[in-house]
């Protein structure tokens, strides 16, 4: 009686507790996103050294501290929006780029009105190929996948892990806060 009288008030806090504060930012005609109150946009320096890729994301929003990031990128497609065979290929191609991977939501769900992709996980890399082993890197990270025509929206939240539960409800609410037209 003790253990459910305790559970169903862990679960009174947290499903009642203060909704992260997000503020509306139009990146193109079509697209309008959530960022949280008190990220700033990288600028191209800071994205060409945190993001190194050929292709640049369309935006990306860091943390004041600068330890957590939510990045906006579009790529091209061939794909179609068939959310089912989607979601297989993209959780292999995220188990690819890490050591270890705790996979905490991996969903094909509705961002209003439109079905996308979700990988919510742990990931740890680890350094191997050099002769002194550096501590392994965890970070706490969300992924949305969704279609549109011919471009590919990749909506990616990343925080270190030991810092989770304090990121986790900003990741879920600013991407389920997603308007693409």
């Amino acid at each position: 009686m003790k253990t459910l009288a305790l559970l169903l008030t862990v679960l009174a806090l947290t499903n009642f507790g203060p909704k992260p504060k997000l503020t509306s930012v139009k990146l193109a005609p079509n697209l309008t996103v959530a960022v949280p109150q008190g990220f700033t946009p990288l600028p191209d320096e800071g994205i060409a050294a945190k993001f190194p890729s050929p292709r640049k994301p369309l935006a990306v929003f860091s943390s004041p501290n600068g330890r957590v990031d939510y990045s906006i990128s579009v790529r091209p497609t061939t794909f179609g929006p068939d959310y089912h065979i989607l979601l297989p290929m993209y959780k292999a191609s995220v188990q690819r780029l890490y050591t270890k991977v705790d996979f905490l939501t991996q969903e094909v769900r509705k961002v209003n009105g439109r079905e996308v992709v979700a990988l919510e996980f742990i990931s740890t890399f680890s350094e191997s190929r050099r002769s002194v082993q550096l501590a392994p890197i965890k970070k706490y990270e969300y992924i949305e996948y969704a279609v549109q025509g011919q471009q590919l929206y990749i909506f990616s939240f990343s925080a270190p892990a030991e810092e989770q539960a304090q990121w986790r409800p900003v990741a879920q609410a600013a991407l389920s806060d997603i308007n693409l037209k």
